[in-house]
């Protein structure tokens, strides 16, 4: 029965830290988000990117409350420049991984994390009705744990400054949402397998 209980224990912690029980955003919720990002872009005295901050908010007022996963296609610069014209001196790669080292603290700390990562091995070999779409580098899957932890990273002041460098490595990009139907890979899934079969594989032992 102790056994039993301590796998308990485990599943359930682990549960409550990557399921985001909120529920769905409430109003005061995407309102305290917009205006972080009106702020953010006051304090970089830059314009507020209008139609970005549109599509969030359609983002968020159609949020489920459940996970979802963003899919990513990356073209990569052969000569990086940032947004004031000058040439970095690093490569995209370099770029992207400084980038993402600020990134994975954020999305480590709110259950969010990297699913799938490939390298393109051809050209696309079916485009329609899409300009420029024909070549990428590098496909990504990221897991987030709600709309809420994405929305928290996005508004985050600390990660604007080194999105520069992800902006700075890509030629092109494209990221969409998409909200899992079916997801082997599910973490809670799988944990809940593994106590399974070492809760039964320990049974014998503790009843002796």
């Amino acid at each position: 029965m102790k056994v039993w209980i301590s796998i308990l224990v485990i599943y359930s912690s682990f549960f409550i830290w990557y399921t985001d029980l909120g529920g769905k955003l409430n109003n005061d919720e995407i309102q305290s988000f917009l205006g972080q990002l009106e702020e953010n872009a006051l304090k970089d005295s830059r314009p507020l990117d209008e139609s970005m901050q549109a599509g969030l908010k359609v983002f968020m007022e159609q949020d489920s409350g459940k996970q979802f996963i963003m899919v990513n296609n990356l073209d990569m610069s052969e000569n990086p420049t940032f947004s004031d014209g000058s040439l970095s001196e690093q490569s995209a790669d370099d770029l992207m991984n400084q980038y993402m080292e600020h990134m994975y603290p954020e999305l480590f700390k709110r259950a969010s994390h990297p699913v799938f990562f490939a390298s393109v091995i051809h050209s696309a070999l079916d485009v329609v009705g899409i300009d420029n779409a024909k070549t990428w580098d590098t496909a990504a899957l990221f897991r987030y744990k709600s709309r809420r932890a994405f929305m928290e990273i996005v508004t985050n002041p600390n990660i604007k400054g080194s999105h520069e460098f992800k902006i700075a490595a890509l030629d092109k990009t494209i990221a969409y949402p998409v909200e899992p139907q079916l997801y082997l890979g599910d973490p809670r899934m799988i944990l809940g397998f593994l106590l399974l079969i070492i809760g039964l594989l320990l049974r014998p032992i503790t009843r002796r």
